[in-house]
């Protein structure tokens, strides 16, 4: 895309950004009974400036971004390891099948209260839960990547003598790393409520925590100050998985 077309399409997004905001702050102006559902922007960004400024959100964001980047990397790593595995050996991709779609069915929600009692109520139960998220987004992904190598690519690398692993170094690898990309802006997120959702289910810090503290209290500012404040740095952690994108597949062809 031009510059000028980039930045059309941010002058849109804050356009439609600010009309959100007045739609919502002029709901909430109109009834209470709207203010006490949906709290009011004004009074959201005063809960945000008072913990910048009274330092409370720091030790509780350190925390969830914590036990949000381990889980975002082990799961990945380990789904990186375990798809290309699979994908290469189509004995224990049989064998394992079943296993993995069983597992992937089940709802994960169910799995933070038996973390909680393995790994207890720190930051591992936490990790525990996100990387049963993490794993399987990214794995799928790694999984059909490498199948979906050109068997003409494959025959004609073997040709030049190519070995097995520089077929993973040089093919496999390599064809598979925009699936892998593609997988990881949605795991970046899904991290994310991998640990607010064990820090619900049993914690005593973090933004989850914070956000069912609100919760029980029924002040929806506070509320929706935690989830905007988790939107925001889950959109950087976004942010750095597209510039590692770009650095990593600028051979890819440009769409503008």
């Amino acid at each position: 895309m031009s510059s000028q077309s980039i930045m059309k399409v941010w002058m849109t997004r804050v356009l439609i950004l600010a009309l959100i905001f007045l739609g919502w702050y002029l709901a909430s102006e109109h009834s209470k009974v709207t203010k006490f559902f949906v709290g009011s922007p004004v009074g959201v960004l005063t809960v945000i400036y008072n913990w910048l400024v009274s330092g409370e959100i720091y030790a509780h964001l350190f925390i969830t971004l914590i036990e949000t980047l381990l889980a975002f990397a082990l799961g990945t790593a380990f789904a990186l390891v375990t798809g290309l595995w699979l994908a290469l050996s189509r004995f224990w991709s049989a064998v394992f099948d079943p296993f993995i779609k069983a597992i992937n069915t089940m709802p994960r929600l169910i799995l933070a209260p038996i973390f909680s009692v393995w790994f207890g109520l720190g930051i591992w139960s936490k990790v525990a839960l996100g990387v049963t998220i993490v794993f399987f987004i990214v794995f799928f992904n790694v999984y059909q990547g490498v199948r979906e190598v050109s068997p003409v690519l494959l025959a004609n690398v073997r040709m030049l003598g190519a070995n097995q692993a520089q077929l993973i170094r040089r093919v496999y690898i390599p064809s598979a790393m925009s699936w892998v990309f593609s997988s990881l802006h949605l795991s970046v997120g899904m991290a994310f409520v991998g640990a607010v959702i064990g820090e619900y289910m049993g914690s005593s810090a973090g933004v989850g925590y914070l956000i069912l503290q609100a919760e029980l209290t029924f002040d929806m500012d506070t509320v929706l100050a935690g989830i905007l404040v988790l939107t925001v740095f889950a959109l950087l952690l976004d942010l750095v998985v597209s510039l590692v994108e770009v650095h990593l597949l600028a051979w890819r062809p440009s769409n503008s």
